[in-house]
């Protein structure tokens, strides 16, 4: 008897070393037969995809219909996503392609909610600032000051797991809870949660922070009006998706004061950013440029996610799901497409 065949052969693209690590591991046994490509996914590169039934695909590939209609013409049959949200996708031409996608729908909530407190406090208390003085030998104070986060008022806006258990944390800290969600969370409502309608929750908070995935309805949601909305001087987190905010509203409230601190993991333009080294270049996007020369704004590069445990739940996750497609059994994370408009 000859040796049996690898179950599915796949293209990863857009892959880091931690990709390939974490995807190894959990291709036990090496059962199904990863290619790995450092390249997005774009139009330009589908013709790598020459030969796959299966492709494998991150938040900053582009699968535009014009990317999904290449790969698809390449006998391209299944598209797995290394993330939880699918904006990226044009689901309409995925499904007049006849495309199944697959998707991780959680990875790890606890990282994700850990990193938006991180920013909290870290620019509160400065502590980026602070790292860099000490360093340099200087221990002054000045320009240093924070605040207790004890009894101050934080809004929450989307109450899914990760806002859930952002509330629990800050809960731990001792403050005053809001929250804005279409469905509420007994665990939040445990919690002591008010749920308010958003101008509200915009006028009552010292801190917001958006956990909220971004459809239509959610698409620069924090711009000018609900700006005006705001307490002077509060707090802004967004880890969720860069979408969600009007980034020149925003900067243009920093220079007013209205915003006194901004901590962003996502940015809207963050696609020829994010995840690349791009310190011997010359960053092209003005407005990204002007938002780091704030000193109350802190930026990292949509690493929220980036735990142990989230990158093996991911590959773990992505593994099952290519098992499940290749061997014909029902998969709980493939994305409906016949609920698109036609």
């Amino acid at each position: 008897m000859g040796l049996q065949a690898k179950s599915m052969k796949v293209a990863v693209f857009n892959t880091k070393s931690y990709d390939r690590t974490f995807l190894t591991a959990a291709n036990v046994g090496g059962q199904h037969d990863l290619v790995f490509f450092e390249a997005h996914l774009t139009l330009e590169t589908s013709v790598l995809a020459a030969g796959f039934p299966a492709v494998c695909a991150f938040v900053n590939d582009c699968l535009d219909a014009k990317t999904l209609r290449a790969i698809a013409e390449k006998g391209v049959r299944l598209l797995v996503l290394r993330s939880a949200g699918f904006n990226h996708v044009d689901l309409a031409a995925a499904r007049d392609l006849d495309l199944t996608i697959l998707r991780v729908p959680a990875y790890s909530p606890y990282a994700v909610a850990e990193h938006a407190v991180a920013l909290i406090l870290s620019l509160n208390r400065k502590i980026h600032r602070a790292y860099n003085r000490v360093r340099e030998g200087n221990f002054a104070l000045d320009g240093l000051l924070g605040f207790d986060l004890h009894d101050k008022t934080v809004g929450i806006v989307g109450t899914g797991r990760i806002g859930e258990i952002t509330a629990k944390i800050l809960h731990g800290f001792g403050c005053r809870l809001l929250g804005y969600d279409v469905f509420q969370s007994p665990d939040c409502l445990a919690l002591g949660m008010e749920y308010v309608a958003l101008p509200e929750l915009f006028a009552a908070s010292d801190i917001v922070s958006l956990h909220c995935p971004l459809i239509p309805e959610t698409y620069h949601l924090i711009g000018v009006e609900a700006i005006g909305q705001m307490k002077p001087g509060m707090m802004l987190i967004n880890t969720s998706r860069g979408q969600l905010i009007d980034t020149k509203a925003v900067t243009k409230a920093l220079k007013s004061g209205k915003i006194g601190y901004l901590g962003l993991d996502v940015y809207e333009q963050e696609t020829d950013l994010f995840f690349e080294d791009l310190s011997n270049h010359v960053i092209q996007d003005d407005v990204f440029q002007r938002l780091l020369t704030f000193p109350n704004v802190l930026i990292t590069g949509h690493q929220a996610f980036f735990t142990e445990e989230a990158l093996t739940n991911i590959a773990e996750t992505t593994i099952a799901n290519i098992a499940d497609f290749e061997q014909g059994r029902p998969c709980a994370n493939q994305i409906d497409l016949d609920r698109v408009n036609k």
